[in-house]
């Protein structure tokens, strides 16, 4: 089956949705947006913390802002996008209460303000300790009621279409490789439908189910990066994977682990062993509102030497009304497994949680394929170089959106459809025991990441991962190529790749910077474990 839309979104985070609502609003065209599971399920609705975006101007501005950007970025951030994003946050903030997204507020009307680790001023706007529920709330009501978004539920995009699928050979050196659209199987007919666009969004969130542990949903399993890589699009810093410092530490709760927010620590929440022994001051003068690789690898550090699967999370010194009042979910979260966060520290530990890294886009968000264009998680843009500052990925996810369709907008009309594009060949059948044999490869790409290229890594452990990952990879194309296109086949081929990209680009960077601490190049003495 063939469909047509002038704009094709793949992902349906705030990135998505907000460039959906964007180019729909204009008049110019009909929009598809692809969710591979329902619209609620994304990487936005678990942003606990909040956005961060300079309103307070009495003390706060945007050099500060910017300033803060390029310190957790390690200074290889690309200052254009730290300017970018934090000049349009405001404006960024201003749309987003338009489609109906409330922030909390004081009585006198101006927002309450958060402060997180590495930022100089309180300045993350918040809902309670739910922001990103509450936005994608706001954002989803506003998708389901424009008549100009329609909405492919668990509807999963295959692979994007270039001159690859009309015969022509494509290589990372051929010029002007264009993107018509994409090949996306309906869950209904089971069948590979090809959706021809003028324009295509890569929206598809982040990568973190390649890891065994990790606070991102199931679904997050690299798909728009591998699919671009596939095309030959430019991918970039992927080696900068941001583990969260302080997940709930609760035995079989892995995909997703149970974010406790920076905010915890902003609030004055301070790190300790399960004996209640202090440990940041041996490791950074911010003590617990450290970035959070600095707080991720001495937490790492810690647990090794003591030889713990978690170290402690204390605001029992807190007024626990406060507590309960600022963070009510993460209360009730774990009062649920029997920790009551007013009178118990809160058991926590480091896990995979965002990729600063992906596919390479310019300030209008342009891949280096024509006609495709990335945006949130997926997308590098420059703005987090080796480190993501907290609370930057929603703002900028906004911010890039709007940048991505008023370019899109102003070239529209030089795209046209190809109607050259064949249909998606699927012959092939599919067996229980090859269902079998995939869950067990996703589970041993999860081990192979989480043992040899997490928060801190070496050569040989890096070698062992790429050799391990090589073997899936062979398996994994030769069974591909012989069965019938599902879900759960097309996950494992993109967590394979994406795990490879991660494992090449970090062998290739022959220093300790950001996110990326290597023994080999050892940033810091005490940091070597």
């Amino acid at each position: 089956m063939i469909r047509k839309f002038d704009f094709l979104v793949i992902g349906s985070g705030v990135a998505g949705m907000s460039y959906a609502l964007r180019v729909a609003e204009s008049g110019k065209g009909r929009v598809a947006l692809v969710c591979k599971t329902n619209i609620e399920e994304a990487n936005t609705a678990k942003a606990q913390g909040g956005v961060a975006s300079v309103t307070n101007l009495k003390v706060d501005n945007f050099q500060k802002h910017i300033t803060d950007t390029l310190i957790a970025g390690d200074y290889i951030s690309d200052r254009r996008a730290v300017e970018q994003v934090v000049k349009g946050a405001p404006e960024g903030i201003r749309r987003l209460v338009e489609w109906g997204v409330n922030f909390d507020r004081k009585e006198d009307g101006e927002f309450d303000l958060h402060r997180e680790g590495g930022h100089s001023e309180f300045r993350i706007l918040h809902h309670a300790d739910d922001t990103g529920f509450e936005i994608q709330r706001g954002l989803i009501e506003a998708v389901k009621n424009h008549p100009a978004i329609t909405l492919l539920e668990h509807h999963f995009a295959v692979e994007i279409i270039t001159q690859h699928h009309l015969g022509v050979e494509v290589t990372r050196r051929t010029p002007d490789i264009e993107c018509f659209g994409a090949y996306v199987l309906d869950p209904d007919t089971r069948k590979i439908d090809t959706i021809l666009s003028r324009v295509t969004v890569l929206a598809t969130g982040g990568i973190g189910a390649v890891y065994s542990t990790t606070t991102n949903p199931n679904i997050a399993t690299g798909d728009g990066i591998a699919m671009a890589y596939r095309a030959k699009a430019t991918v970039k810093d992927m080696e900068f994977v941001q583990f969260h410092p302080t997940a709930l530490f609760h035995h079989g709760e892995t995909h997703p682990a149970y974010l406790i927010t920076e905010a915890m620590r902003g609030y004055g929440g301070i790190l300790r062993l399960p004996n209640g022994e202090e440990f940041m001051q041996k490791y950074d003068r911010r003590l617990s509102l450290a970035p959070r690789d600095i707080v991720a690898r001495a937490i790492d550090k810690e647990m090794k030497i003591h030889g713990l699967d978690h170290v402690c999370l204390d605001v029992t010194h807190k007024p626990a009304e406060e507590t309960r009042h600022h963070f009510p979910n993460i209360y009730a979260k774990c009062l649920s497994i029997g920790i009551d966060i007013t009178r118990q520290y809160i058991p926590v530990a480091p896990c995979a949680h965002y990729l600063c890294g992906g596919i390479k886009v310019d300030l209008d968000a342009c891949s280096s394929i024509k006609r495709l264009y990335a945006v949130g998680e997926c997308a590098c843009t420059g703005l987090h170089g080796g480190n993501r500052l907290a609370s930057n990925s929603l703002i900028e996810a906004v911010v890039y959106a709007e940048a991505a369709a008023k370019h899109s907008l102003s070239h529209l009309e030089e795209y046209t459809f190809n109607e050259q594009v064949p249909e998606w060949n699927d012959e092939g059948t599919m067996t229980n025991e090859e269902k079998v044999l995939i869950a067990q490869d996703v589970k041993e790409v999860g081990q192979i990441m989480s043992n040899y290229v997490g928060i801190v890594r070496s050569n040989l452990r890096l070698k062992r991962a790429w050799t391990r990952l090589d073997l899936l990879y062979e398996e994994t194309e030769e069974l591909f190529k012989r069965v019938k296109a599902t879900p759960d086949i097309c996950e494992l081929r993109n967590m394979i790749n994406v795990g490879y990209l991660i494992t090449r680009q970090a062998l290739e960077r022959k220093e300790s910077r950001g996110l990326h601490y290597t023994i080999d190049y050892p940033k810091h003495a005490y940091d070597q474990n």
